[in-house]
């Protein structure tokens, strides 16, 4: 159990802060903006999943909230698991593993399978849930291009680039998904309109 009573420290007001095996590393720190990230994605996904619990949602915005948590748990694991060394990890230590990226694969077949094929790029927004994944989408991207940087230069587990690369098909897909299951339009990009 985790128990977390004092929420300050003041540890971290000189501009570093511990990882999960207590080294001492600076704030701004490739390994530390990538889990940085990690968390920031998973707040993009509480907006989302926050909007498919309202009062009044259609059919099928549950099943995307329920997935979005157990998401945003995976995200922890991987967040906590980007926090430690690769000497510090524990057996116990919830790491995001093969089996993760393949429920993600599969979800995504499922979703693809009931939407229109795309003959254009997809623009952000069809929707407030989909303009959140959307969000989301590019934020992951871009924890995916600092945990490459971070596993160029220091071992990570072999399964979380993998993972975050299929995340952000996965949140694609779902916002198209999304716009469909509110009746929202999908803006396409048409490149005659500049």
């Amino acid at each position: 159990m985790v128990r977390l009573n004092r929420i300050y420290t003041k540890a971290g007001d000189g501009g570093d802060t511990r990882l999960v095996g207590g080294q001492k590393v600076r704030k701004d720190a490739l390994r530390i903006e990538a889990y940085g990230t990690i968390d920031e994605l998973s707040a993009c996904l509480g907006l989302a999943r926050t909007e498919l619990s309202q009062p009044g949602a259609p059919d099928g915005a549950a099943p995307m909230a329920a997935l979005l948590l157990r998401i945003q748990n995976e995200l922890f694991n991987l967040g906590s698991d980007l926090a430690t060394l690769d000497v510090d990890h524990r057996p116990t230590q919830p790491v995001i593993e093969p089996r993760h990226t393949a429920a993600l694969e599969r979800q995504i077949d499922a979703w693809n399978a009931g939407l229109p094929e795309l003959r254009s790029f997809v623009l952000p927004g069809g929707g407030r849930v989909a303009a959140w994944l959307h969000l989301a989408r590019t934020v992951c991207r871009r924890a995916e291009r600092l945990i490459v940087r971070l596993a160029d230069a220091e071992p990570i587990g072999a399964a979380i680039i993998p993972y975050v690369n299929r995340l952000s098909d996965a949140l694609f897909v779902m916002s198209r998904h999304a716009a469909r299951v509110y009746g929202e339009p999908e803006p396409l990009w048409e490149p005659e309109k500049t």
